[in-house]
């Protein structure tokens, strides 16, 4: 077991909704020709591996999620032989593409749906899950994943005289996991896009998918993880190091099950990596919970909810790896902090109700969070990219576009990539009122200010900075798979901390607050500076043999100390960051 090539542990994933990007046909929806046309824009901003929202033929009622074919491209983005040139050119500029699987549920303009209502002998009724009459007692832990929209789990069909399964909307149909034969299609489904040259999948409500669905005893899953370590398994077979990436949002105890364990021993009970060998089921997961307290820490301006999602954490087994974000495509859900948390975040960056969305989430992107604060906006994703794991942006987070609070829900953070200061924001041809959504217009964020023509020839602009710190942050593989370790400082707005493997240590300093402040260091050496302005200068040299902070030596427990070991101070603006290298080890 084990990926060969564990390219995801120091890459750069770049989200993109492929209607919302690049028009190329100028009938006002992205497609893959526009997307192909935008690779070199992607190469020079140093992103590693593209992951595309849903593509496939699709009634389109949630943003694509409501599949009613695992094998096609919808005619508005194009054919497959537009993907298969699109995933040619991609590889041919060294990046890579994973592509969303979505089956924890169909639309119900699936054939496998269509054919299970109709006759309730055919073989596709047991891929989905159906009964006679409502529960009595309707399930608390297994309501609707969208409150407010969905009233139950269940909807009744005329045509089936049942009813039928649903955590997402009525439309989307849940598939019984339990069904070898359900799995057997997920199997082809896999293949047919490894074939095709993915390096991947990105995993859809895989806590859902492998839930008891329904609490009925024909959705019981003897081992659930079970099918976890078999898509992992096929993949592996059919794959050249292709990955599951995986939206895994479950409960801190239990997240770190979600990568498996070659040991036996259950990520979720063991307390250091050693424990666990190798994973075998999800190679990466998104880090919904780290996202949750970084955000929190941001609203507090104090550092104390990053040491504590730090401790919260499950240990890792070889090859598993977090994927760090501050924004996605859904809410910033904030559901797994503690109550009060929760509403600190919502006063600080959600104070208008229709800034809300499900009792947990923000439907906000980060600039307009962050009051479009180029300072504040940079701290925000030096901390993120260098904590441990690997970093997540979502296309337009490197422009800092802001979003649009008049479209409904979750659609106010997916408008069109803004290209240009000209029509459309240089997305489309087509004429306004044809384009999939409003591109965001006038004010702050308005495409006529921010956009990549405006900000490529800056040298200072967010768009130049990112380029930059995407370049950074794949020479420091200490981030990526490293011991970290937080450092003691006496601001509580300061949180400073240590990455170190094999490659050596690289030391980060963050200043949440917006007042100017100091942080006093012991490293085992003199810095090098990496990243940020922050002046840093030796204060007092270490007098020989003694422990330091940094380490206790080098890196491999030899605790000789540099003989610019000692204690560094560095002083941060507001908002200001610093990350050094400290004794590389090659």
């Amino acid at each position: 077991m084990g990926t060969k090539d564990r390219w995801y542990e120091n890459a750069t994933f770049y989200a993109i909704d492929v209607e919302a990007f690049a028009d190329g046909d100028g009938d006002g929806v992205g497609d893959f020709e526009g997307l192909t046309d935008r690779l070199d824009y992607l190469e020079s901003l140093g992103i590693d591996c593209v992951w595309l929202l849903p593509f496939y033929p699709s009634p389109n009622r949630d943003n694509g999620y409501d599949v009613m074919d695992y094998y096609g491209v919808d005619d508005r983005h194009g054919t497959l032989g537009d993907f298969v040139e699109f995933a040619r050119e991609a590889d041919r500029r060294g990046i890579r593409v994973i592509v969303d699987l979505v089956v924890n549920h169909t639309s119900d303009q699936h054939p496998w749906f269509r054919k299970a209502r109709e006759d309730p002998d055919s073989e596709y009724r047991d891929y989905y899950v159906w009964r006679e009459d409502l529960p009595e007692d309707p399930d608390p832990v297994r309501g609707p994943v969208f409150p407010g929209e969905e009233d139950s789990v269940w909807s009744y069909d005329e045509a089936a005289e049942a009813f039928y399964y649903h955590r997402f909307y009525h439309f989307q149909p849940d598939l019984n996991i339990a069904n070898p034969e359900v799995r057997e299609e997920i199997r082809k489904i896999m293949g047919f896009w490894l074939e095709l040259g993915v390096s991947g999948f990105r995993v859809d409500a895989a806590t859902l998918m492998i839930d008891n669905k329904g609490g009925l005893e024909s959705t019981r899953l003897d081992d659930p993880h079970g099918v976890l370590r078999d898509m992992r398994h096929f993949v592996e077979r059919r794959g050249d190091d292709a990955i599951l990436f995986a939206e895994a949002d479950d409960a801190p105890e239990h997240l770190g099950d979600y990568f498996g364990s070659t040991t036996g021993r259950q990520p979720s009970n063991a307390e250091t990596a050693a424990e666990l060998g190798e994973g075998d089921e999800m190679n990466v997961l998104l880090n919904f919970l780290l996202d949750a307290y970084l955000v929190l820490a941001l609203a507090e301006r104090e550092a104390g909810p990053i040491r504590d999602v730090l401790d919260l954490l499950p240990p890792r087994p070889e090859g598993g790896q977090w994927a760090n974000f501050l924004r996605n495509y859904d809410e910033l859900n904030v559901g797994r902090l503690p109550e009060d948390g929760q509403q600190k975040v919502f006063e600080a960056f959600a104070p208008d109700e229709d800034m809300r969305i499900y009792g947990r989430g923000i439907r906000r992107r980060l600039a307009p969070m962050l009051d479009g604060d180029p300072d504040r906006i940079r701290l925000a994703y030096s901390l993120l990219y260098s904590l441990p794991g690997t970093p997540l942006l979502v296309y337009g987070d490197e422009i800092g576009m802001g979003d649009d609070l008049d479209l409904p829900g979750r659609t106010a953070v997916r408008t069109p990539m803004q290209w240009s200061g000209e029509r459309n924001a240089g997305f489309s041809t087509a004429d306004s009122g044809e384009l999939v959504r409003p591109v965001v217009s006038g004010g702050e964020y308005g495409y006529e200010t921010v956009n990549v023509a405006a900000q490529r020839g800056d040298p200072d602009s967010l768009l130049q900075w990112f380029s930059r710190l995407n370049r950074l942050r794949g020479e420091c593989p200490e981030i990526g798979t490293g011991d970290c370790e937080v450092l003691d400082v006496d601001d509580p707005a300061v949180f400073a901390h240590r990455m170190v493997s094999d490659h050596g240590r690289v030391v980060a300093v963050h200043n949440l607050d917006d007042r100017p402040t100091e942080a006093t260091l012991d490293l085992v050496a003199e810095p090098d500076r990496l990243l940020g302005e922050a002046a840093f200068e030796q204060v007092r040299p270490d007098s020989g043999g003694t422990a330091v902070a940094d380490g206790n030596g080098d890196a491999d427990g030899s605790g000789a100390a540099g003989a610019d070991a000692g204690a560094w101070r560095f002083e941060l603006d507001r908002y200001g960051f610093c990350w050094v290298r400290v004794e590389q080890h090659v």
